[in-house]
């Protein structure tokens, strides 16, 4: 909200602070970039009373090059790079942006997310396509996604032998009554775990499967709504949907199938993980390029260039 400039030297003074190492510096900025674009929405996503903090995804091999955590624990604590890249975010979204508790950022509770919120795709483990691939990248190429993001819900399901019990686990998570999600054109993240997507993937279902089964079954009826949220929210904000529609009709978690957002991240065990997003904001994907225009495929490649 401050409409601060984040110059490369601004930028390097948090990243100091944090404790990135001098090589993490380039995807740090791209990161940084990548926030900046309108339909991120970075001034909602940073001043809002919700609590969401921007999630940074990274694909490609530079992920692999500064060791960014993409199995166990790869939202919790112990690997440098997620913690310190994460960390200089935040440093720069409240020194340069202005999120201030109280009186840049209004979040009502904050979150853990806020400190940092970085890790890479476990493509490695993925039985699909990367995340940057599908958003229309080389698959050597360097990126970041950004969505903005709530904390992660864990989803156990232990006894699911097969892909369409793990996404009904998966869907019937995904369909609450208290997500942002519920009133936009959403982009929600659903993290698979990798032993998860191999069930998945070994019944024969596509990542575009997986979506569409997620999309149509990811419901409840509005019935389960507050009187107030039908008559104040549905009835006259979707009155074409919901204006005279029953108790029993059903609210989709998410508009578009393609809308959903599926990266496989983590270790071993029969976990995913669900999402939410601020709801008006857009995940947004930058590759990191040289000076020349061209795709850098690493840090090296990038200072190089």
């Amino acid at each position: 909200p401050r409409y601060g400039e984040a110059t490369p030297l601004r930028l390097a003074a948090n990243a100091v602070m944090a404790g990135c190492a001098p090589n993490y510096f380039p995807l740090f900025m791209l990161a940084i970039e990548t926030m900046c674009e309108e339909p991120f929405n970075l001034y909602g996503v940073q001043a809002t009373t919700h609590l969401c903090a921007p999630l940074v995804i990274v694909n490609g091999p530079v992920a692999l090059e500064l060791g960014i955590n993409s199995g166990h624990n790869a939202f919790g604590p112990g690997t440098r790079s997620n913690a310190t890249i994460g960390r200089a975010i935040r440093l720069a979204l409240v020194n340069i942006g202005g999120a201030i508790p109280m009186l840049g950022d209004m979040s009502t509770f904050g979150a853990p997310s806020k400190f940092s919120y970085l890790v890479a795709e476990n493509e490695a483990a993925s039985p699909w396509e990367p995340l940057h691939v599908e958003r229309g990248f080389a698959k050597d190429a360097s990126t970041v996604t950004v969505v903005g993001a709530e904390c992660p819900h864990n989803i156990n399901d232990h006894e699911s032998i097969s892909g369409e019990g793990i996404l009904t686990t998966i869907a019937g998570t995904m369909g609450i009554t208290g997500s942002n999600d519920i009133y936009y054109t959403a982009q929600p993240v659903v993290v698979m775990g990798p032993e998860h997507a191999r069930t998945v993937a070994n019944d024969g279902d596509s990542k575009a499967d997986a979506k569409r089964f997620l999309q149509e079954h990811a419901n409840l009826p509005l019935g389960k709504f507050s009187k107030e949220n039908i008559e104040r929210r549905f009835r006259v904000t979707f009155k074409e949907k919901y204006a005279t529609a029953g108790l029993d009709a059903l609210v989709p978690q998410v508009q578009n199938a393609g809308d959903i957002i599926i990266a496989v991240i983590g270790g071993a065990g029969k976990h995913s993980a669900f999402i939410p997003t601020f709801g008006a904001t857009k995940a947004v994907t930058r590759a990191l390029k040289r000076k020349d225009g061209q795709l850098a495929t690493s840090v090296e490649e990038f200072r190089g260039g």
